[in-house]
């Protein structure tokens, strides 16, 4: 069993990707949301981090990834609060 308070705190400890969010059957739908929610904005944070470092972003696909799952679960892209892909 997962720890749930840990992965909506950093979903990176406890998944390795954005799809094991979608798949596991021991969350609820807004819990998946909540945990996703929270990677998309990490990942952001990152690749934001990574830009003005001027480094290469280590993970540059993992924004997209969260988005798709996300979608997956049926929740609307939030235009007023997610950043532009590039």
């Amino acid at each position: 069993m997962i720890d749930v308070k840990q992965a909506m705190l950093d979903p990176t400890s406890v998944f390795k990707d954005p799809t094991e969010v979608v798949s596991d059957e021991n969350l609820s739908r807004d819990q998946k949301i909540e945990i996703l929610r929270r990677w998309q904005y990490d990942a952001h944070q990152l690749e934001v981090a990574e830009e003005e470092a001027e480094m290469a972003v280590r993970r540059p696909d993992m924004f997209d990834r969260v988005l798709q799952a996300l979608h997956t679960l049926g929740v609307a892209l939030d235009t007023e609060h997610t950043p532009p892909t590039k």
